[in-house]
């Protein structure tokens, strides 16, 4: 594919994945757009990241790498009208990673990150679609959670079904879809769910959400969570997220789609586990009693002596409602995609173990493992 590829979020945890394999799996130049004060300390961050990612293979992909100062907040990206323009004339790929994840950011906070974000990187595709050699591809990482509180199945197609959000960045996520949708350029939206670590050496770089209780379980710190215990908990690997962000969004034949959109659920559809599945798995890894699983209902109404013992769950309270989610994710689309490539959700009960090995081995979070590293053992 000729033209370069123009990266946000290059230095979070999905898009280091995705610059390893856009140098890894195409001779393409890639521009980063990073967070930093000038274009000398984004190179120092992209260094530090090639470093994370290759190990000694670094120096090999470093020449192939721009990296940039901006920021998605401001008007133009932070760049000047010279700086649009060159990247506006190389670029025939842009791949929106970048995005603020908290769940606790004001409402303004989020949208400032997450839709006005999106609003002025889509302005900058604008004027590489209409320069050089045009745009082929938007891509858009977006979250299967743009969902809300949907009960029942959501279809890629899906977007606007009067559902709300447990969140903010649920919701800005859903908006700046909306943005997307309304810009009239090809893109690419992808969904992912909870994603998780590397199926094959464990690595992470976020210990969030599921790893939430899987730590407290570790310690031996509750007795009981609270959940929809039939509820399935969507997780996927990160590696399955970025091989199939990588192929979607690097797939060189024309984007379709309503108003030339397409979208992909980036998901474990039918291969998800239960909460409950997934505690017990981890409690005999471990060597603890697996807690109770209680639909938060009856969990309120538990003694107060216990509710005491359980008192670490409050600070995993944020994540409390992805363990009780209503939408089943169709990834009819992506499957369909993807068929002959290869790539395939995996049930997270395959490689779970992995996970807990290396969250063991890097304290959770407390002990930094480089990506080369963890995949070299």
């Amino acid at each position: 594919m000729s033209g370069d590829l123009l990266l946000t979020g290059s230095t979070g945890f999905v898009g280091m994945e995705l610059l390893a394999r856009a140098l890894e799996r195409t001779d393409r130049s890639v521009v980063t757009l990073v967070r930093a004060a000038d274009d000398e300390d984004a190179r120092a961050r992209i260094d530090s990241v090639l470093d994370d990612l290759f190990g000694d293979r670094a120096d090999r992909f470093r020449a192939r790498v721009q990296a940039v100062a901006g920021d998605l907040e401001r008007p133009g990206l932070g760049l000047g009208a010279d700086a649009r323009d060159q990247i506006a004339e190389r670029v025939t790929t842009i791949v929106h990673s970048a995005a603020s994840v908290s769940f606790t950011l004001a409402l303004a906070e989020a949208r400032a990150v997450n839709v006005e974000g999106t609003r002025h990187v889509l302005e900058l595709a604008g004027l590489a679609a209409a320069r050089g050699d045009g745009l082929h591809c938007y891509g858009h990482i977006s979250t299967a959670y743009v969902a809300g509180d949907h009960r029942g199945a959501f279809t890629e197609d899906a977007h606007d079904l009067g559902q709300g959000f447990r969140n903010t960045y649920e919701q800005t996520k859903f908006e700046a879809e909306a943005l997307v949708r309304a810009a009239g350029l090809p893109a690419r939206i992808l969904r992912p769910s909870i994603i998780v670590g590397d199926r094959r050496s464990g690595w992470t770089a976020a210990f969030n959400v599921l790893y939430w209780p899987l730590r407290a379980l570790s310690r031996g710190l509750f007795s009981a969570i609270p959940a929809d215990p039939a509820s399935p908990v969507d997780a996927v690997s990160v590696d399955y997220v970025a091989d199939a962000a990588h192929a979607l969004c690097h797939d060189p034949s024309p984007v379709g789609g309503p108003g030339g959109v397409e979208t992909y659920h980036l998901t474990a559809g039918a291969q998800a586990s239960t909460l409950q599945e997934i505690c017990t798995q981890a409690a005999r890894y471990f060597g603890r009693p697996a807690p109770r699983v209680l639909a938060p209902a009856q969990f309120a109404q538990l003694h107060a002596d216990e509710v005491a013992r359980a008192a670490v769950l409050e600070t995993g309270r944020i994540f409390f409602p992805y363990f009780s989610v209503g939408a089943r994710f169709r990834d009819d689309a992506t499957r369909a995609q993807l068929k002959g490539s290869g790539l395939h959700v995996t049930p997270l009960s395959d490689y779970l173990e992995r996970l807990l090995e290396f969250a063991t081995r890097a304290r959770w979070g407390k002990t930094r493992i480089a990506r080369a590293d963890a995949l070299a053992i």
